[in-house]
């Protein structure tokens, strides 16, 4: 009797221990529920994510799903009140995710993915040295998870990423990397997104829709492939209309890219159902598009919504400056006063375009209206118009030095645009030799466009020689961003 009852009670207690087990089971429900999540139709996603937990408690993949969830309404909506209540959920499921076994691949794959949302998530909301710490955890986890797991996909599309983003770190937050550790190297760390991105592995192609986002946005800024990472939208036939990550990825590159109609296009196309993450970005996106067509009026419309509900700090600086232009440019300067005022109150300064926004504010001063016209619409990818606009115009038609500096930068700019590169590069030149030594950013960026256009030639050595010119100019506007892309250039053209 004695015997049997001990026998009854291992073989309970080997059940409640079975039971107990955590385990990664990536299966169809939370692949599924990761489909809807990366097209930003967060609530159907969570749904699924939560039916997979009901199948299994102890699968721990649900964890990872709403930490994506979490990672794209803060990152996207910045709202202080949703980061009370999400940001330290990252922490919990870190704690809940070590539960799981570590002989899967997804054990550490999983902790480094959560500290990237969570390290993504705090840099939005001012937490430096948070994000720097737990991105230094998350490259060491990525980094000990390839070595054990050679052969897991996944790995290489975080591991390249950070490769590829930490090799090209900006003078100004170098810091970071040596104080973290962290090392990369641009060539390597894009050779192994680019491998995960053609690659036939069964995991590839379930985590495609992160990869369709990042990708082109490496492409972009840290390999300066722009027509490149557009036309990867084509070729892998991206659904902007049914995916919103997707959509908005297109339209933020394109607007990047001066294509501006091609953003606008995007932005209005996409589904308009109720199911997807409501956002302000698409009304700032389409308040570019619009200003940089000079419709002030629709721009107007569009940056008022967006600064109307929009709760973060990211841009609104820069949403201001381009709002206050739209009635300087229509003529009702004290509207344009009124709404410069929000600039010193309102927003950050983490971004370049808002210190830049920020500056003007304070200086008093107004753009001229003839140059500042110019700029938006080669912006927006109007070359022509602004061709038009400039033509027959000559420095001493400016008697501001700022001004006789900002127009051989537009020309050279609109030459660059129109493909009239040695006409481009007489201007940049020119700009140089006026701003090299002024606050202004537009010596600086002229020798960027200059090492760019030599190392399209593949005549790399003088486009290291311009990016450095680049690098060594101190205290203009946009530093960091114009560091971090000279830096690039000179890593592509060194293969580093």
């Amino acid at each position: 009797m004695i015997r049997r009852l001990l026998l009854v009670f291992i073989l309970a207690s080997c059940a409640i221990w079975g039971h107990a087990q955590k385990v990664y089971d990536f299966n169809a429900t939370c692949l599924q529920a990761y489909q809807e999540i990366t097209k930003l139709k967060i609530n159907s996603g969570l749904a699924l994510a939560e039916k997979a937990r009901q199948q299994n408690p102890n699968n721990l993949i649900p964890l990872l799903l709403e930490s994506y969830a979490d990672f794209y309404t803060l990152f996207l909506n910045e709202d202080p009140k949703e980061f009370q209540q999400r940001y330290p959920r990252f922490a919990e499921r870190i704690s809940l995710l070590q539960e799981g076994p570590k002989s899967s691949p997804f054990y550490l794959y999983s902790l480094s993915l959560v500290k990237v949302h969570k390290a993504g998530a705090a840099i939005k909301f001012g937490k430096l040295w948070d994000a720097g710490w737990d991105f230094r955890k998350a490259y060491q986890l990525i980094k000990d998870n390839r070595k054990q797991f050679p052969g897991f996909a996944p790995n290489d599309l975080i591991y390249g990423s950070l490769q590829a983003v930490v090799g090209t770190i900006p003078k100004g937050y170098k810091w970071i990397a040596s104080l973290f550790g962290m090392r990369g190297s641009l060539t390597e760390g894009m050779k192994i997104v680019r491998g995960f991105i053609n690659s036939n592995d069964p995991w590839a192609k379930a985590f495609f829709n992160e990869a369709a986002f990042m990708y082109p946005y490496l492409m972009f800024y840290i390999e300066n492939k722009k027509e490149e990472a557009l036309v990867f939208t084509q070729q892998r036939k991206l659904d902007l209309v049914n995916n919103h990550l997707h959509a908005y990825m297109a339209a933020n590159l394109g607007i990047n890219n001066k294509q501006s109609e091609y953003a606008k296009n995007v932005i209005l196309a996409r589904n308009k159902s109720e199911e997807y993450l409501k956002t302000g970005i698409w009304d700032f996106e389409l308040g570019f598009t619009k200003i940089y067509h000079l419709e002030t009026q629709e721009a107007a419309r569009y940056l008022e919504s967006f600064l109307a509900h929009f709760k973060g700090k990211f841009y609104v600086r820069d949403a201001y400056q381009k709002l206050s232009w739209c009635y300087y440019l229509q003529g009702n300067q004290a509207k344009a006063e009124e709404v410069r005022k929000n600039i010193l109150k309102k927003g950050a300064t983490d971004a370049d375009a808002d210190k830049q926004a920020l500056k003007d504010a304070k200086s008093g001063k107004w753009p001229n209206k003839l140059l500042l016209k110019a700029r938006l619409l080669s912006d927006g990818g109007y070359a022509i118009d602004a061709a038009i606009l400039l033509q027959g115009k000559t420095e001493d038609d400016f008697a501001a030095e700022e001004e006789k500096l900002e127009f051989a930068y537009r020309v050279a700019r609109i030459y660059d645009d129109l493909n009239r590169e040695e006409d481009a590069i007489r201007n940049y030149l020119i700009a140089i030799r006026l701003g090299e030594h002024r606050p202004e950013y537009y010596a600086a960026r002229a020798a960027l466009q200059i090492g760019q256009l030599y190392e399209k030639r593949g005549q790399k050595a003088l486009a290291i020689t311009y990016y450095q010119q680049c690098l060594d100019m101190d205290d203009h506007e946009y530093k960091d961003s114009l560091d971090q892309r000279a830096k690039s250039g000179i890593a592509r053209c060194k293969g580093e």
